[in-house]
């Protein structure tokens, strides 16, 4: 059974964003002064505080597995039936101090190889709107 996954809804500030998932691209925010990647986006950086240097930086969409926990007792109703399941945190290449949360599709539940190489892929959550997921890659 798959998670039901919830729908963004883009403001000012993260549709560009959400609009690239659509497009099958991941891209973070990047401060042109200070050279800073950011994620989730803001309406200024978060290093030096500037808001008229924001621009968008598209990245690989590779990354590593940091560290995750399986969730057994869900709050969410709609996710109960999918129990238990793992909130795995990845690592951008570009960047590690940005992360990511990812279910690991296809990867089961306590069986989470901590350290190793994932991918992004976009799957569909309705009729108009994708959202990054990662998956563990060979090798």
């Amino acid at each position: 059974m798959d998670l039901e996954r919830p729908v963004p809804v883009p403001d000012e500030v993260s549709a560009p964003f959400w609009d690239a998932c659509n497009e099958g691209r991941l891209i973070v925010q990047s401060c042109d002064p200070c050279e800073w990647l950011q994620y989730p986006p803001a309406k200024t950086c978060t290093e030096c505080d500037s808001a008229d240097n924001l621009s968008w930086r598209e990245v690989s969409g590779r990354g590593t597995i940091n560290g995750y926990i399986v969730i057994h007792d869900s709050r969410l109703r709609v996710w109960v039936p999918v129990q238990p399941y793992n909130v795995a945190v990845v690592e951008l290449e570009e960047d590690p101090t940005i992360n990511f949360f990812s279910n690991l599709p296809g990867t089961a539940p306590d069986e989470v190889p901590v350290g190793s190489k994932v991918e992004v892929e976009f799957i569909s959550v309705s009729d108009t709107q994708k959202i990054p997921e990662w998956r563990v890659v060979e090798g």
